[in-house]
């Protein structure tokens, strides 16, 4: 819950590891989907790596840096119009959504910089 850098599950469990040194990869991913399936904590599913979890599960969108992995949270302007939009073009009912940006990150963008 203290962390703010989307960690995937086995960055979870190196770090659980260091109070519970006997616990199984197996176990935080068992724990960690859980979670997430209850609504405590949000899965990110990214295109090229491992699920992220993010403990921030108030409506926010993300961004995936194509090069280095990194997932960010993005502070931008309320987009909850889009279930609505969305809505009017469905027959079903549309209950959220999940936006994840990509491209690169700020730290990405300065090595292109610096390496041009």
């Amino acid at each position: 819950m203290t962390r703010q850098d989307h960690p995937t599950a086995e960055t979870v469990y190196m770090n659980i590891r260091k109070d519970f040194p006997r616990i199984s990869l197996a176990t935080v991913y068992r724990n960690l989907s859980l979670l997430a399936d209850i609504g405590e904590i949000r899965k990110i599913s990214t295109p090229d790596g491992p699920d992220r979890f993010d403990a921030r599960i108030d409506p926010h969108v993300h961004f995936h840096c194509s090069r280095c992995g990194c997932v960010i949270d993005l502070d931008m302007e309320d987009i909850s119009y889009l279930d609505e939009t969305a809505g009017k073009a469905f027959a079903g009912k549309i209950e959220g959504h999940s936006i994840l940006f990509h491209g690169l990150c700020p730290n990405c963008m300065n090595l292109n910089t610096e390496a041009s």
